[in-house]
């Protein structure tokens, strides 16, 4: 902690909370905000070992133990925390730098995510953006390590921007199915056979939700039956909200 308060003159004047939990917000929030900057080795071994205590009293979920669902075995609904999953890879519903959420504390799964795996995403995602020279293009995905995820690897990929007050345009559908499909295409060529997915562009980027589960679904679903021979033997719906459950349920045939 001491270590990020240093690292700018304004934060001389912040103090360190008494309380265990206040002082992991901290570190949080200032983990939120550091630029992808060089830093020492001793501040990753003590980050490393509050977010591993902190994964441990969240609890890891095995993808390995989910069942099928009715419409198909190979894929299956789950919902909490994708940070908790124990899969080959999460898919982050990133924006296009590639860096991570810099409010403090923000509710995006794009916080949540560098925040339970730790500033060395950043880092080694800032890495791959200076070799491209530009921002991430839409449906653009940057593989990364998981560190201190349950999952071994993260899918950042971007999907589209609803500006439009009618709705999603027929470019920006095939640009969330281009999400799905370009992602399953990276955990194949990396040779993962697990992924769990979730729910792109519904956020703030204000995709309509049914909508995107529908496409969702059957872009995952069509790249099994064109691939296969194709070496993903898990595909996982992650979601957070209860109106997603719904949907995904009656998507995947789990009835109502």
């Amino acid at each position: 902690m001491n270590t990020l308060l240093s690292e700018k003159p304004e934060y001389a004047s912040i103090r360190l909370p008494e309380g265990v939990d206040e002082q992991a917000l901290l570190l949080r929030s200032l983990m939120n905000v550091r630029e992808p900057n060089d830093i020492n080795p001793e501040f990753l071994r003590l980050q490393d070992e509050e977010l591993s205590f902190q994964r441990e009293g969240k609890g890891i979920v095995k993808a390995d133990d989910f069942g099928g669902s009715p419409a198909d075995p190979r894929l299956c609904l789950w919902q909490g925390d994708i940070t908790r999953l124990e899969v080959d890879c999460i898919v982050n519903a990133a924006n296009s730098q590639m860096l991570g959420c810099f409010i403090p504390l923000h509710g995006c799964i794009d916080n949540a995510i560098h925040s339970a795996a730790g500033i060395q995403v950043r880092l080694e995602c800032y890495a791959q953006m200076q070799k491209f020279g530009r921002e991430a293009h839409t449906a653009e995905v940057i593989s990364a390590r998981g560190y201190n995820l349950p999952a071994r690897r993260i899918l950042h990929v971007t999907g589209p921007i609803v500006t439009n007050a009618d709705g999603p345009t027929d470019r920006q559908r095939k640009e969330l199915q281009a999400c799905y499909a370009n992602c399953l295409v990276e955990a194949e060529n990396e040779k993962l056979e697990s992924i769990a997915f979730c729910c792109i562009s519904t956020g703030v980027f204000r995709f309509p939700n049914a909508e995107a589960a529908t496409i969702a679904v059957d872009t995952v679903r069509a790249y099994f039956q064109q691939h296969l021979q194709s070496g993903i033997r898990k595909v996982v719906f992650n979601v957070f909200k209860d109106e997603d459950l719904h949907i995904y349920r009656r998507l995947l045939g789990y009835g109502l």
